[in-house]
């Protein structure tokens, strides 16, 4: 016990020292940047288009499996067919090398490309139509400077009639896009006024957060309008609202966008892509401003599942294991050795089901999801660890899944209604055609 002791206060002074030191380095390499980019203005400004373009999630649309980063090839799956994500390296002859700073930003901001011919808003250009010229200045320094030029062509999108007519385009901008600037909102505080810059332009999250009208246009572009944040829907999956987040304080969204988890939730589904490319890269202070912004905005009726009430009754009924539906038993078999009887996980590990908003969803898509296929925190600079789930569709067939669904969604102080074996089914044929 003593050695023990002795071996841990010796490892403590180490990691003490080894910490003040690497502080030493880190401090001095800071210094050495800022004198850096005193010097060389033009690698700061790359250094800050860099930043903008993690802030603007563009690697993640760009860049493709077993593809060169900013080469395209993304498949994006619409209502109107599958759009491919293109080449923004700045190859003269497979991307944007021949752009000038101005058709970089009418491609940016108001989706027109070059040549003239319109994007397809798969690009979210109305939210980019936000950006300020200093940073559509530092993003086109950055993506002609900054990357690596590559001649690898994306595939080319080939939409049916009448979808491959461009040049309609120009009507639905008309309709529901805005070239307004950023104006952010009466009386915020300088941090509100930041986040809600990042929010509503370059973070680009009413794309998905906001609800969309007949057309697929989003119903709102800021916060002046009720609807902007209120919730959405995406390949099947409800999308909660980011509307006050009252069951959140400001550190479980920083630490959310940061990490991919926080004391109560994980990133699940399309999320996990956002966090791993684009928010865990952010500053703490933009991730604080987001936050605070978000923070501000007026909760809708229906945007958030009920708080968590203790719901003892489930509880009671799990410890004493008796008497057990099939959903019950599937829990206490599958899932509570990490949610817990009690449906509250471990906070920054395990998140909690009771409460959660996946499993409170009126379309039970995306917990079906998630139990079929599982979900993994990515791997961050502040969270550097993966916390898996398994999927469970080797070892449940489809009256299973949507028992311990059912119950999932139906216990602790949950709300949502019951799932039968034809949506579970067509959640496991989609996964299989991915």
């Amino acid at each position: 016990m003593n050695f023990l002791k002795t071996f841990t206060s010796a490892a403590l002074v180490t990691a003490v020292a080894l910490g003040a030191s690497f502080a030493a380095d880190s401090a001095l390499a800071q210094t050495g940047a800022a004198t850096q980019n005193a010097q060389n203005p033009q690698a700061a400004l790359i250094k800050q288009g860099e930043y903008l373009a993690r802030a603007g999630d563009c690697m993640a649309c760009h860049s493709a499996v077993g593809r060169k980063p900013y080469t395209g090839g993304l498949a994006i799956v619409s209502n109107i067919g599958t759009i491919y994500s293109t080449n923004i390296t700045p190859s003269k002859q497979s991307g944007i090398g021949n752009y000038t700073e101005a058709q970089f930003g009418a491609a940016v901001r108001k989706g027109i490309r070059a040549d003239g011919s319109h994007l397809y808003p798969a690009m979210p250009y109305p939210s980019y139509a936000k950006i300020s010229d200093a940073d559509i200045h530092a993003l086109y320094t950055y993506f002609m400077q900054g990357v690596a030029p590559s001649d690898d062509a994306a595939p080319v999108t080939s939409l049916s009639f009448p979808f491959n007519q461009r040049w309609g385009m120009a009507l639905w901008n008309w309709a529901f896009t805005s070239d307004k600037p950023f104006s952010g909102p009466d009386g915020a505080s300088e941090q509100v006024r930041r986040g809600a810059y990042l929010v509503e332009s370059l973070g680009h999250c009413g794309s998905c957060h906001t609800p969309r009208g007949f057309a697929m246009n989003e119903k709102a572009l800021d916060s002046s309008d009720a609807l902007f944040l209120a919730g959405g829907k995406l390949n099947g999956w409800n999308v909660p609202a980011l509307r006050g987040m009252s069951r959140w304080s400001q550190q479980d969204i920083v630490d959310y966008l940061q990490t991919g988890r926080n004391s109560q939730a994980a990133v699940a589904g399309e999320m996990t892509s956002v966090v791993y490319n684009s928010t865990s890269h952010l500053s703490d202070a933009d991730l604080n401003a987001i936050a605070a912004y978000l923070k501000t905005l007026s909760v809708s009726g229906t945007s958030e599942a009920a708080a968590p009430s203790g719901a003892s009754s489930t509880v009671a009924k799990l410890t004493a294991a008796q008497n057990l539906t099939l959903g019950e038993r599937l829990y206490l078999d599958n899932c509570s050795a990490c949610h817990s009887v009690n449906g509250q996980g471990a906070p920054r590990v395990f998140p909690h089901i009771d409460g959660a908003t996946v499993v409170n969803a009126a379309d039970p898509t995306g917990l079906v999801n998630v139990i079929l296929a599982g979900a993994q925190t990515p791997s961050t600079a502040k969270a550097p660890s993966v916390l898996p789930m398994p999927g469970f569709a080797y070892r449940l067939n489809d009256d299973e899944v949507a028992a311990l669904a059912t119950f999932v969604r139906g216990g602790w102080s949950n709300h949502a209604g019951a799932v039968d074996a034809g949506q579970v089914a067509k959640v496991r044929s989609a996964m299989h055609h991915e």
